[in-house]
């Protein structure tokens, strides 16, 4: 005869199992269906309106509110956007996404040179001028970790650099505190877009070696004087890991999401500069060639087809628009150190 006490405890088991089951599905179709809400990039915001509302609804904007308040409101964006800050992320579903926390790194590269050329370069007059306290606070903040989680925690650090962005822009316009200030000349713009060359040249070159490519070495063309730690080939091997196309990818995103804003907000606060050297046009020019990098992606993943290949190549799409943007860089700088 069967024992029935075995038979109660063999479908207690399976209800169990069941259970567990089901429960593993629902925690699975959770991860996958937040990891969709998340992978979704912030749109652009309209920089004056950013600085009016940062600035205290105060209508009358004076020079370096927009640059400011742009700066603060990218920084709030990249905490506050769908899935907060997810680059330290150490559980599901942020671990496992790779895309945002990309854009993310791109975004605050962005923001460092930012905050940089606001401490060094547009809050002083001269070379031997002192610095803001603010942005001595600020500066460094920005430039802590991306990835870390805990003691302090990445956000912690960046929300301090915040707070510190919005002291300098309330006394900006405090005619009590004169120690703020924001100079709109063109050799401070020059500066900080010496660096945007460098940064999108970069990309540039790291989304172009995504098929591999064969390069001439030109490390030291145009000094014969000049020299290099260690030696290398006449031609070079240039191409980026198959598993870090996409990073790359999205990190170009991310860095040419910040810098259209900071454009926006430098032709706000530099336009009596831009106007005289002739040179708003090719500010525009720039702004109008990095906006076609945020396009909609169609496709489920960034391909990496050859050259002329049947299937395209994201990453060269992308390198393109970056490349136009920095010759555009380029020519804006030549304009700016014209008399």
């Amino acid at each position: 005869m069967n024992d029935p006490d075995l038979g109660d405890s063999t479908s207690l088991t399976r209800t169990i199992a069941r259970i567990i089951t089901g429960l593993i599905l629902v925690y699975v179709a959770a991860i996958l269906g937040l990891m969709f809400y998340w992978d979704q990039e912030p749109e652009l915001f309209d920089v004056q309106e950013a600085a009016r509302q940062e600035s205290t609804g105060d209508p009358d904007l004076v020079t370096g509110d927009v640059t400011t308040a742009t700066l603060i409101r990218v920084m709030q964006t990249l905490l506050n956007k769908r899935g907060g800050y997810l680059s330290n992320d150490i559980a599901p579903p942020g671990i496992l996404m790779d895309n945002i926390p990309r854009w993310e790194f791109g975004v605050i590269t962005q923001s460092r040179d930012m905050v940089a050329a606001l401490r060094n370069d547009f809050s002083r007059s001269q070379s031997q001028s002192t610095e803001d306290d603010d942005l001595v606070i600020a500066a460094p903040q920005f430039s802590y970790d991306t990835e870390s989680w805990l003691l302090p925690s990445s956000e912690g650090e960046y929300r301090t650099g915040i707070k510190a962005l919005q002291r300098y822009l309330g006394r900006l316009s405090d005619d009590d505190e004169s120690n703020a200030q924001f100079f709109a000349r063109a050799d401070n713009l020059a500066a900080w877009l010496a660096i945007v060359e460098k940064r999108l040249g970069s990309l540039s070159q790291r989304l172009s070696a995504s098929v591999g490519q064969l390069r001439v070495n030109t490390d030291l063309q145009g000094d014969t004087a000049a020299t290099q730690s260690t030696s290398k080939s006449e031609m070079l091997v240039v191409q980026t890991p198959w598993t870090e196309i996409d990073n790359v990818f999205y990190e170009a995103r991310g860095s040419a999401w910040a810098l259209i804003l900071f454009l926006r907000a430098v032709e706000q606060d530099f336009g009596p500069v831009l106007e005289k050297k002739n040179a708003v046009v090719s500010l525009r020019q720039i702004i109008r060639e990095l906006e076609s990098t945020q396009g909609q992606v169609w496709s489920p993943m960034i391909l990496n087809g050859s050259d002329f290949g049947l299937m395209a190549n994201h990453s060269l799409v992308m390198a393109s628009y970056i490349s136009r943007a920095n010759a555009a860089v380029i020519d804006l700088r030549n304009l700016l150190s014209q008399g």
